[in-house]
């Protein structure tokens, strides 16, 4: 079979290799598309603390069951699934509490073990969900960003007057905003500096700012929640929650990036830092979401599509900024 492959950090080429067999309690999907996001390019630059190349990238996908495992139904077989890629080892200290999200052997399709950047992938068949009538070929393609979204505000408090400000409208920001929009009594305030993201983003009724400057100086937000990794936006952002407020780091900084901030701003506003580890019982609800929200919010996030041989070529799209989520294509067109 054909699939991307990370050889070593900056090293990424389409190759042939070979077809996985399932394990007994595995089954083997066939990849319909599969998503590029951040994880993906810092995985490919060598950012992330894992260094198990070569590996196949890819953790944002959906296919259909070709084959199962001895100990697997064979019922699975011919259904359209989409896949939670957190492989927790059920066994840890944090695992054995309920936190399989925060596994001390922490392990993830595409990205410590081959992914769905290929025709076929090999994966543990309880990580499997059986895609619901309702939900599109765009719900399936965001089923894990969706997953991770409201894991996400899972992880916030939340009351019933709280404003959002949310920084970065790619794909996750623009899922975080909706999710706001859903929760309080007005809009989420977005700061993006991409032109298309803005319009899209007030497309969706969100408020938007190309630049922090653009916003008064007093004001606070009791919700602050960075989608960007970027450290300039993170500090920027601890100095706009209100007092008793939160900030959420959500997008991915990189593992040594250091942000400054003041202790005694946080003792004496009583700020609340929370993070938010990928997802966590969330994939049904993402199902749900997709079903609710539907392709007038979910297609135009997905923008770009392209074949598996052209996975360079995407990957350079996804750097340059352009668009939102790209799909590949393993099996051509669906």
């Amino acid at each position: 079979m054909q699939a991307a492959v990370i050889e070593r950090p900056g090293v990424v080429s389409v190759q042939d290799v070979a077809d996985p067999v399932p394990g007994p309690r595995d089954v083997v999907v066939a990849v319909r598309a599969v998503g590029i996001c951040g994880t993906d390019i810092h995985l490919l630059d060598g950012e992330l603390p894992y260094d198990r190349y070569p590996v196949v990238p890819g953790h944002e996908f959906y296919g259909e069951v070709v084959d199962a495992g001895s100990d697997v139904s064979r019922d699975h077989v011919g259904r359209l699934v989409t896949v939670d890629p957190n492989m927790p080892c059920r066994t840890c200290a944090e695992c054995r509490r309920g936190r399989a999200n925060l596994c001390e052997r922490y392990e993830a399709l595409g990205v410590t073990t081959d992914g769905g950047a290929a025709e076929l992938v090999r994966v543990p068949s309880d990580l499997v969900y059986e895609l619901p009538e309702g939900v599109s070929e765009v719900g399936a393609i965001l089923t894990e960003p969706l997953a991770c979204a409201i894991h996400g505000f899972d992880v916030l408090p939340r009351n019933a007057q709280d404003r959002y400000l949310i920084y970065g409208a790619g794909t996750m920001g623009l899922m975080m905003g909706l999710l706001a929009n859903d929760l309080a009594p007005d809009p989420a305030t977005v700061i993006e500096p991409n032109a298309s993201r803005r319009a899209l983003a007030e497309s969706f009724g969100l408020r938007v700012v190309s630049s922090p400057s653009e916003i008064d100086p007093d004001e606070r937000w009791e919700t602050v929640i960075d989608c960007s990794g970027v450290v300039e936006a993170i500090e920027d952002g601890l100095r706009r929650v209100r007092r008793g407020g939160v900030l959420q780091c959500f997008g991915v900084a990189e593992p040594d990036a250091i942000v400054k901030l003041r202790p005694f701003d946080v003792y004496r506003n009583e700020i609340t830092v929370v993070g938010s580890m990928a997802v966590h019982n969330s994939f049904d609800r993402a199902h749900r979401l997709a079903q609710t929200w539907g392709d007038e919010k979910l297609a135009p996030m997905v923008t770009h599509d392209f074949s598996l041989a052209a996975y360079g070529g995407a990957v350079q799209t996804f750097r340059d900024g352009a668009g939102l989520k790209i799909a590949i294509r393993p099996g051509g067109a669906a």
